[in-house]
């Protein structure tokens, strides 16, 4: 019975791990796709001001921009001709995995009162 619910608790685990995304394979991905040509090689210091920056950035907003750039939706400011030929070959599980990856990096945002 401690075996089945060991095996049973590791499998839950695995799927909560795959579903927040891959590390790794987002790192793999971002080098695939040269994402550091725009977003800069730290993905904190971009090429032009009005790019975002990538490092640090929360997974759940990355997320959302990645699939919107692949939907092309202009309702929601994310019509972006390069960013959208970058993202559609993307899957829903590469978004998510690009997304960890980013949010993994250290982080340069501030937020001032």
């Amino acid at each position: 019975m401690k075996r089945l619910l060991a095996a049973l608790l590791c499998s839950v685990i695995s799927c909560a791990a795959v579903a927040a995304g891959n590390i790794n394979t987002g790192k793999a991905l971002a080098e695939k796709y040269s994402c550091a040509t725009c977003h800069g090689k730290d993905y904190a210091s971009p090429i032009d001001p009005s790019y975002p920056k990538l490092a640090g950035q929360h997974r759940d907003y990355l997320e959302h921009a990645l699939t919107a750039y692949k939907r092309g939706d202009s309702a929601n400011g994310r019509n972006n001709a390069i960013m959208t030929g970058q993202v559609k070959p993307l899957s829903n599980q590469d978004i998510k995995d690009l997304a960890a990856y980013f949010h993994s990096l250290p982080k340069s945002l501030v937020l001032r009162r």
